[in-house]
């Protein structure tokens, strides 16, 4: 059963589509979000304060709820299965209120992002393994000025996937958990 693990909401029970998602473990996320904390810790920054999150390929929507529920203040979901937004709605309505989140049902390796008016703080972007579009998120993302210098990119691909992304960002760290593969990534700062 896939729960929330931390924040008010910790132990709150989500719901997993019954078609083809591979939600994020418990043990991945609480590195995740351990990782994400220290480095905002290390930086004197807070990621959660009245900050905004995005949840790329979204599923049961487990990455961005777990944000709200450690004090995010919005995340953006995207997803573009009917039957997977259905259950995301519902999960979302179990964590937040409708004033917390935004679903966003399009394809998201043809997105330009243009239903975001808010910088991010955290974006996670965790595809099917045989769907590897990085650098055309990533591009986009950049080209609609939604990654700034505050900014963490997590990635959750395949072990031997090979990540190319734009020459702009650089991997701050890398950890693997059995055959996947966690990318932290933010932009260059000159």
């Amino acid at each position: 059963m896939l729960s929330i693990i931390g924040g008010w909401k910790k132990k709150t029970k989500l719901e997993v589509p019954t078609i083809n998602v591979r939600p994020t473990s418990s043990k991945k996320k609480e590195a995740i979000f351990s990782i994400l904390e220290s480095n905002a810790f290390k930086k004197k920054t807070d990621i959660y304060t009245n900050k905004y999150f995005l949840d790329l390929f979204a599923g049961s929507g487990s990455l961005g709820l777990e944000a709200i529920s450690r004090g995010a203040k919005f995340c953006y979901f995207y997803e573009i299965r009917n039957k997977v937004i259905e259950t995301l709605e519902k999960n979302c309505f179990k964590i937040c209120k409708s004033n917390n989140f935004k679903i966003v049902k399009q394809d998201i390796t043809k997105s330009f992002f243009k239903e975001i008016n808010n910088p991010l703080s955290v974006i996670f972007i965790d595809p099917p393994y045989t769907l590897v579009p990085f650098k055309t998120i990533l591009n986009n993302l950049l080209n609609a000025s939604l990654v700034s210098k505050h900014t963490i990119i997590v990635i959750e691909s395949e072990k031997n996937a090979n990540i190319n992304f734009p020459s702009l960002m650089k991997i701050i760290d890398i950890r693997y958990y059995g055959k996947t593969k966690i990318s932290f990534l933010c932009i260059k700062v000159s």
